[in-house]
């Protein structure tokens, strides 16, 4: 994580227009930010370092990768330790079906989100790469239809 730093609205501004196009040439980026595109330039790789920006990445249509079918793997894990956590942290990373993967409070420790082929590749995944894992004492998969995000989260000002 992160630890806070301090940013000015120029910052949140130049955020804001790298969250909604992120293919945005720096010339661009400058016009819109009303700084020289050399200032600009400093200012993103400066926020970079930082780890304020902590990468790039497309939008990528699963469906046209042969993964169309998503679901959300609800995970309790047998034993709370640091290091059966980090161990099943470790292991999640590892596995191409998985997209991303949460640590959570509550009822259950771990929230996967994957994507496959068709329901046997998930119900195979679920059985092979998960239960038979010692970190794991439950389960439960929810099919997703739909995964909208309307906007790109709120960046908001000083």
């Amino acid at each position: 994580m992160t630890d806070s730093v301090d940013l000015d609205e120029t910052d949140f501004e130049i955020l804001r227009h790298l969250q909604n196009n992120a293919r945005m040439s720096n010339k661009e980026l400058a016009d819109r930010v009303g700084l020289a595109p050399s200032t600009t330039l400093v200012r993103t790789r400066q926020l970079e370092r930082a780890g304020v920006i902590r990468g790039y990445r497309a939008d990528v249509d699963l469906g046209a990768l042969g993964r169309g079918l998503q679901a959300l793997i609800a995970v309790r894990i047998r034993e709370h330790s640091a290091q059966a956590v980090a161990a099943f942290q470790d292991y999640l990373s590892s596995l191409p079906e998985v997209l991303r993967f949460y640590h959570m409070a509550g009822a259950d420790d771990f929230l996967v989100h994957v994507g496959v082929s068709d329901s046997d590749t998930l119900r195979d995944f679920a059985m092979t790469a998960l239960t038979t894992r010692s970190e794991v004492a439950h389960l439960e998969t929810g099919l997703i239809f739909a995964c909208v995000q309307s906007s790109p989260p709120s960046i908001a000002g000083s």
